[in-house]
């Protein structure tokens, strides 16, 4: 089996993602799969016109409009009045955990997984400034939280929807929660007890003192509100046409321009709002999309893949998705099992094996999810991050734990 240029630089990525520093340069992580991008183009691993196509212009676009929303939602100061009627119950550092992590883990089963890390990371840091906790900590919990509370719904991120329209599972909202949705609860919880064991230090029996905070700008303010009610009824009507009528697909880029059409049209700071947007998040994702098809076209995978005996069972499908999303991102890799799960007749309970699997995967290592790099990347814009090795070193064993509940509870 020939290892091509394309996975040699896939590979030189990882390495670098993992120590962001090349001499006494600190490098960031879209700078770095830029590069992977550049070297597969230069090298001619991809040509030009394919490397463009190759870019999903739908994706782009949902960051780019939800990155609008939440830009605005944070400017006007909406985004922590509101949390604090939801989260001002939280007296404890471990109460407040909780809250994170089942708000946005069932927050993300409806608004997608993206939507919530874009939303969630100025917040989490706003929280870990004003009441002294560790910021790492709240990064973590946010990222692990919109993984796993995605997995039980169609519509939680792009693989889940991938599976439950070309995947032909019946009833995809019934089917997807039925038997994903006591697992999801049981490895959030779990979330919440692996963090309390690598953050011991910081679940001290120490009182929590929420403090309200006062809307800055009330007119974009308002409109963000109107922002929100549009893709709340955007989606709950997708959410419909998905269990009704599963040929008519409303475009999730469309409900995401819907929801910053308000800010864009109306504001009078809409110049302001984008350009604060993360550009710098949307270069990754144009240059992993290049670097990715590269790598696709490359065979090298594919051939990984049909040289696996055993690829319907439950246990191997579990494994097999968390190891190569790694690779080429849980999106395309969906693309490719799922037709070699429907040439072995195999049925819903292995596709929903491939999503609970595809999607898990986020938590094993940082690039495992797009939601993960949205989070780090909003992060380091004020300041925080987490590294490669912080995130693996609580996501490894919390996604062993994750794949071990899915595959007891979808081998019943």
């Amino acid at each position: 089996m020939e290892i091509g240029v394309s996975v040699l630089v896939l590979a030189a990525v990882f390495v670098l993602i993992a120590v962001r520093q090349v001499g006494r340069f600190r490098l960031q992580i879209w700078q770095i799969m830029l590069g992977g991008a550049i070297a597969v183009l230069v090298t001619g691993q991809i040509a030009p016109r394919d490397a463009l196509l190759s870019i999903d212009i739908d994706v782009m676009l949902f960051l780019l409009g939800m990155f609008i929303v939440g830009v605005t939602m944070k400017e006007s100061g909406l985004l922590y009045h509101a949390a604090h009627r939801l989260f001002r119950r939280a007296v404890s550092v471990d109460r407040l955990v909780l809250l994170l992590l089942f708000s946005f883990g069932l927050l993300s089963a409806v608004l997608m997984n993206d939507t919530i890390a874009i939303i969630g990371t100025p917040l989490v840091l706003h929280y870990a400034r004003t009441l002294n906790v560790s910021p790492k900590m709240l990064l973590l919990a946010l990222a692990f939280s919109v993984t796993i509370g995605s997995a039980m719904s169609p519509i939680g991120n792009p693989q889940n929807l991938l599976i439950a329209i070309d995947g032909d599972v019946p009833a995809p909202f019934a089917s997807f929660l039925s038997s994903l949705f006591v697992p999801t609860v049981i490895n959030l919880l779990l979330t919440f007890v692996v963090l309390r064991v690598f953050f011991r230090e910081e679940f001290v029996d120490k009182p929590v003192h929420m403090h309200d905070e006062r809307v800055v700008d009330p007119r974009l303010a308002r409109l963000c509100v109107i922002s929100f009610a549009i893709i709340a009824i955007m989606i709950a009507a997708k959410v419909v046409l998905t269990a009704v009528r599963p040929d008519v697909n409303m475009p999730l880029t469309l409900i995401a321009l819907a929801g910053a059409a308000p800010i864009v049209l109306l504001s009078s700071r809409r110049v302001e709002m984008v350009r604060k947007v993360d550009w710098s998040t949307l270069v990754f994702f144009a240059s992993m999309f290049v670097l990715m098809a590269a790598v696709w076209a490359s065979g090298f995978f594919q051939s990984v893949l049909g040289g696996v005996d055993g690829l319907t069972s439950v246990p191997m499908i579990l494994l097999v998705s968390v190891v190569l999303s790694q690779f080429i991102s849980n999106v395309p890799f969906a693309a490719l099992y799922i037709p070699l799960l429907q040439d072995t007749g195999a049925g819903t309970a292995e596709m929903i094996a491939l999503a609970a699997g595809s999607t898990i995967a986020g938590n094993l290592l940082l690039l495992g999810a797009a939601s993960n790099i949205i989070i780090v990347q909003n992060a380091e814009r004020e300041g925080e991050t987490i590294t490669f090795m912080e995130f693996a070193r609580v996501g490894v064993p919390l996604t062993v734990l994750n794949c071990l509940v899915y595959w007891l509870f979808l081998s019943l």
